[in-house]
């Protein structure tokens, strides 16, 4: 687990809030091959930036049983041709990697194209979770 302090986050996405989110071209593609790279804080840094300023801490990949996730876009994914990708990567052995903002409901920040296919799968999505917390 890594924890990283925020400041100067322009707050476009906040706990529990929706929005849609255009993540840089080489966070997607570690994301959807499952190739996440350490420090999580530098990898995710774009996204990040989009939070309110505080701390948090970056976990994952890890597998997320939880069938509460709040999409932050239309749910179920409506493409079928991206679905249908995740499902045959899944099915030889990858696992894509969905970002999950923790808080009293988990949104799906990025993912709703591979939590689907996970879904259809029958298997445990690979996640990345930001929860925000307060240093006391």
């Amino acid at each position: 687990m890594e924890r990283v302090t925020i400041t100067g986050g322009t707050g476009f996405l906040e706990l529990n809030a929706g929005g849609r989110v255009e993540l840089p071209a080489s966070l997607r593609i570690a994301l959807a091959t499952g190739q996440v790279r350490r420090p999580l804080a530098e990898t995710l840094r774009d996204l990040l930036a989009l939070l309110v300023d505080g701390q948090y801490r970056l976990s994952g990949p890890q597998r997320l049983e939880d069938d509460e996730l709040v999409p932050a876009g239309s749910w179920p994914a409506e493409d079928d041709a991206r679905v249908a990708y995740y499902r045959t990567a899944i099915r030889s052995g990858h696992r894509p990697v969905a970002v999950v903002l923790a808080g009293a409901r988990p949104l799906l920040l990025d993912g709703h194209h591979k939590i689907t296919a996970y879904r259809a799968e029958g298997i445990t999505p690979s996640v990345v979770v930001i929860t925000q917390y307060s240093a006391s």
